[in-house]
């Protein structure tokens, strides 16, 4: 009987009760105990049995389903699966592939129900020890964040993690900062997006050396670190460490956020939706166009702007921003006009109809070779496998070049998917009632609609919107029934909307 063992450890060697090398050892002397076996494959992972989604483990259920070897064991169970939904996939998989399964520390039949039973109560007992495990380090955590001490996750601007001690202490070269962006939000008023400006200007970077956004100047005024509090779980813990703000000005910026509606919850409870985001490209940095809003003295106002722009200020880019409502009804007078023009849809369609014969014949000359290629990596594979199972060469030697075999049979069989897809989709031909009907459909969902089925509709009809500059915006368009975008079914509507105030 051919025999895979798989081993596998959460994190490092030491602070393991079964190292990998002595699973391996155990594994090995196990199936020598055993008559007739012969162990022909290893497959090991150093990740947590929480997911499935493991390399080898996912390589040994793929040489499982080609017949590669008969039993798959383990040392115990939980190495396998620390879920009982989990195990209960891989346990079907490898029943599906005609393989069986076997535990060495834990002897069980899974070809009979009680058997199958057994494994699952394993299962059930290897989660319920990861939950409790979780539970004790979760409490462990919380005594710490008790005591003051730092509990983990990215360091705060202006401090640093003391290893000794698990405190924070102040980083000198960023400390300096934080008073001053807390001072100029409350004593000048300066808005987080004109304190990133000015901060970007004067050459200094966030603790990841980029630029300051609004966003990384807003996470600094929100932090109660600064006035020396440690959070963790939804508590904010008293902590040791020196403060760099004081509590009076820490609360007067905390005020001013909620009055300017930077608080988030504020932000949500006064939204607007923006019909066309991802559909805006910037031409001067190519990134997309994001919603955004300002508070006027009387109004709020609604408007685009370049995702540089917003993050980083005009030294990110300096793209004009785009008065909303104004904008989008543009485009959607546009996609009127566009589709009164009976002649241009019809030969929208027809052209489609054309492109699709040609991109079939031409899908199936590469479905061809494809197929080809997918013999011949599979031929590959099966000279490797054959190669170390006769001796002739080590898991070292076949085994780099058999994941990359692997992956590239991936990318080939998700290739000759993605044709077949598209041999199976038709232009339908031109209809003077279904265009018709089109129209009248489109018309009345874009006037009368709720927002998200505007937004639907305008996400079919709308390739992209090119954003030269608020002069020049110029919407691409696609007609339904087209197999895909081309550039030639693009009408070139530009329009000038009026500057934002």
């Amino acid at each position: 009987m051919r025999i895979a063992t798989y081993t596998r450890i959460s994190t490092d060697e030491e602070h393991q009760p079964f190292s990998l090398g002595a699973q391996s050892d155990r594994l090995r002397k196990y199936v020598d105990s055993q008559g007739g076996w012969e162990l022909v494959r290893e497959f090991t992972d150093q990740m947590s049995g929480a997911s499935l989604e493991r390399p080898n483990l996912q390589r040994a259920l793929l040489e499982a389903r080609a017949d590669r070897f008969d039993l798959l064991l383990v040392y115990r169970v939980d190495r396998l699966a620390r879920s009982v939904r989990g195990l209960a996939q891989i346990l079907e998989d490898l029943d599906a592939a005609g393989v069986a399964f076997r535990s060495a520390t834990e002897p069980f039949d899974t070809s009979s129900p009680a058997g199958r039973m057994m494994v699952q109560m394993l299962g059930v007992f290897a989660e319920f020890e990861r939950a409790t495990i979780i539970d004790r380090v979760i409490a462990g955590m919380e005594r710490k964040a008790a005591r003051g001490e730092w509990c983990g996750g990215q360091r705060p601007f202006g401090y640093v993690i003391d290893e000794a001690t698990s405190t924070l202490r102040v980083k000198d070269d960023e400390a300096a900062l934080v008073p001053l962006i807390f001072r100029r939000y409350v004593k000048d008023r300066l808005g987080a997006n004109a304190i990133a400006t000015s901060l970007n200007e004067e050459g200094h970077r966030t603790r990841n050396g980029r630029p300051w956004s609004h966003m990384s100047v807003l996470t600094v005024l929100r932090n109660r670190v600064y006035v020396g509090e440690i959070f963790f779980r939804g508590v904010h813990h008293e902590s040791m460490h020196r403060h760099l703000i004081d509590d009076a000005t820490f609360t007067t910026a905390q005020n001013l956020l909620a009055e300017r509606g930077s608080d988030k919850a504020a932000c949500r409870s006064n939204s607007y939706d923006y019909l066309l985001t991802r559909l805006l490209v910037c031409r001067l940095c190519g990134k997309r166009y994001v919603g955004a809003s300002a508070h006027g003295r009387y109004a709020r106002y609604e408007y685009y702007v370049c995702h540089s722009r917003q993050k980083y200020g005009t030294t990110g880019c300096t793209a004009d921003r785009l008065p909303a409502r104004e904008l989008e009804e543009a485009v959607i007078d546009a996609i009127g006009s566009v589709f009164s023009d009976l002649d241009f849809v019809e030969r929208a369609f027809t052209t489609a109809a054309e492109r699709t014969q040609e991109v079939s014949g031409q899908s199936q000359e590469e479905l061809n070779q494809v197929e080809a290629e997918l013999k011949k990596t599979e031929s590959a594979i099966d000279r490797y496998l054959a190669a170390f199972e006769d001796g002739s060469m080590s898991s070292a030697q076949c085994g780099p070049r058999l994941e990359q075999l692997s992956g590239r049979l991936r990318q080939l069989q998700s290739r000759r998917d993605e044709i077949a897809d598209l041999d199976r989709q038709q232009a339908n031909e031109p209809d003077p009632e279904r265009i018709a009907s089109l129209r009248f459909d489109l018309s009345l969902a874009l006037s009368q609609g709720e927002a998200p089925t505007v937004k639907t509709v305008l996400r079919e009809l709308v390739d992209s919107i090119d954003v030269h500059d608020h002069r020049l915006v110029r919407p691409r368009f696609r007609i339904p029934g087209a197999v895909r975008t081309h550039s030639s079914l693009a009408v070139p509507t530009g329009f000038e909307p009026v500057s934002p105030p």
